[in-house]
């Protein structure tokens, strides 16, 4: 309410003060007002809840092949910044960290983020007053009888200021605001998703040259076996049928190499595009197997700070936020709106009078707005920012639930790589031990040809079943530490808005 001693000073105030003096009294009086509309609250975050119904196990099993290693949960610590140096390849950081500084998915989400930054920027412009200069000239005449025409030159100074009596405009910036941070935490999804995908698409690579190179392996092994049974052929120790046998086992192998070659070159194309290169300028080493390091300790953060610092979870929260703001401003628009303006200048019929001091002109106003028939149009504007506050709490939860789903998948998917791992060694080095007893018994007539194929033949999958195993192992564990949030609530994440601020 103005006071007594408000309205004494607009009464002595001069008469060209006049206007400014109402319009920040006015100012005043909106910004002290209530905003329409429920206050948006961060929803309540998981306490005390694991990621699965049974126990989790302190460690996986562990065995002596390569990357056998057995894996510790630690419960409570937080996840590296930088996750992927874990793996402990120097190659693999290269990779990672050009894609961050050049990938155009990089630059999409900061050109997002800039452009909602500069939205709440001229959003925010619409709670202060509209200051408009004019100068002009004017020719004609008031008396139509008479036809003595005249120059009217005039200049000035006009403010107009909407009072935001129930925080409308308030809760229009706040739901700008809350769409700047969305794309703040799109932007950080895309530095976790594309770190993600360029680890995975290099374990990729390093599994598919090792089981070319496996594949090649066997071939040989078949090459020098169709050798032997040919001269043995030759002097009517084997039959043809021997020497087609092997050929076609040679050759069924062969037909291998062109798929997984072609799979090697898609995988490194997609790898190039990662980094923000054309396929036919990328330049990276090769990575192999035998080259990463298995991470023999596994963070595994609270569920609290998961939902703190999962990109998508935080960009749900902030769909919600603006959708309660959005509310906000669909209620505010049923009460009415005052508008003030005022008008300071000169007008003088000679240039050379126009600044004089009888020329001096001033004028204040106001307008009241209170809808009263819309069609129903408010209300219904009003339900619907209703129905999408429900709908951006129903997606907050369902991507809270579906971010436990992730970090859970991948506890599971490792336990079980260990145990498919240790299995998969087991079975690989009883193949490669037959496979030499095996060959031994041919040589000495002791075991038939076909023994020996199906020797070689179970080695052959065994092998490539083994660098499966382990690629997949290094690959979920890439996936737990994205599930977790990647750590881009550091000093990371700190860099992703730098490189967006100093744009």
């Amino acid at each position: 309410m103005t006071s007594e001693l408000d309205r004494a000073r607009l009464r002595a105030a001069p008469a060209a003060t006049l206007p400014l003096r109402v319009l920040a009294l006015a100012m005043g009086i909106a910004l002290a007002g209530c905003a329409a509309g429920p206050d948006f609250r961060s929803p309540t975050l998981p306490e005390g809840k694991g990621y699965r119904a049974g126990a989790l196990p302190e460690a996986t099993v562990a065995t002596d092949a390569p990357t056998g290693d057995a894996q510790r949960f630690l419960d409570g610590a937080d996840v590296p910044e930088r996750w992927w140096t874990a793996f402990g390849n120097d190659e693999l950081d290269r990779r990672v960290e050009r894609a961050l500084a050049h990938s155009p998915s990089i630059a999409s989400a900061q050109a997002a983020l800039r452009q909602a930054q500069e939205n709440v920027n001229a959003s925010r412009g619409s709670l202060l007053p509209s200051v408009d200069a004019n100068l002009g000239v004017t020719r004609g005449n008031q008396n139509a009888v008479d036809g003595n025409a005249f120059t009217l030159h005039n200049a000035g100074v006009s403010v107009g200021y909407t009072l935001d009596l129930f925080g409308g405009v308030r809760r229009g910036v706040e739901a700008q605001s809350a769409l700047a941070d969305y794309q703040e935490f799109q932007l950080q999804g895309t530095y976790l998703s594309l770190a993600g995908n360029v680890t995975t698409a290099s374990f990729r690579e390093a599994s598919l040259r090792g089981q070319i190179q496996a594949t090649e392996e066997v071939i040989k092994l078949y090459d020098e076996q169709l050798k032997v049974v040919e001269r043995q052929h030759e002097i009517g120790a084997k039959s043809l049928g021997d020497v087609l046998a092997i050929r076609t086992q040679a050759a069924t192998s062969r037909a291998l190499l062109p798929s997984l070659r072609q799979q090697l070159g898609e995988t490194q194309n997609q790898i190039a595009v990662y980094l923000g290169q054309f396929p036919s300028e990328a330049e990276f080493a090769a990575l192999e197997l035998d080259a990463l390091d298995l991470p023999r300790e596994v963070p595994l953060s609270l569920p609290s700070e998961v939902a703190r610092q999962r990109p998508d979870i935080r960009a749900a929260e902030a769909q919600l936020h603006r959708a309660t703001a959005d509310l906000g401003v669909a209620t505010a628009n049923l009460y009415p709106q005052i508008t003030l303006s005022g008008s300071l200048g000169s007008q003088a019929r000679d240039a050379g009078d126009l600044f004089s001091s009888g020329s001096k002109v001033w004028g204040i106003g106001a307008n009241l707005l209170q809808p009263l028939f819309h069609g129903g149009t408010l209300r219904a504007q009003k339900r619907a920012a209703e129905a999408g506050l429900d709908k951006a709490a129903a997606d907050y939860q369902q991507t809270l639930l579906g971010a436990f789903q992730n970090v859970s998948d991948a506890l599971r998917a490792l336990e079980l790589d260990a145990e498919n791992l240790k299995a998969q060694a087991e079975a690989e080095n009883s193949a490669s031990r037959s496979l030499d007893l095996v060959r031994g018994q041919y040589k000495e007539g002791a075991a038939s040809y076909l023994q020996m194929l199906d020797a070689t033949r179970q080695y052959q999958q065994t092998r490539i079943g083994l660098i499966q195993a382990r690629a997949a192992r290094l690959a979920d564990t890439a996936a737990l530490y994205a599930a977790l949030g990647g750590g881009w609530q550091g000093e990371v994440g700190k860099l992703a808005a730098a490189s967006v601020a100093s744009k």
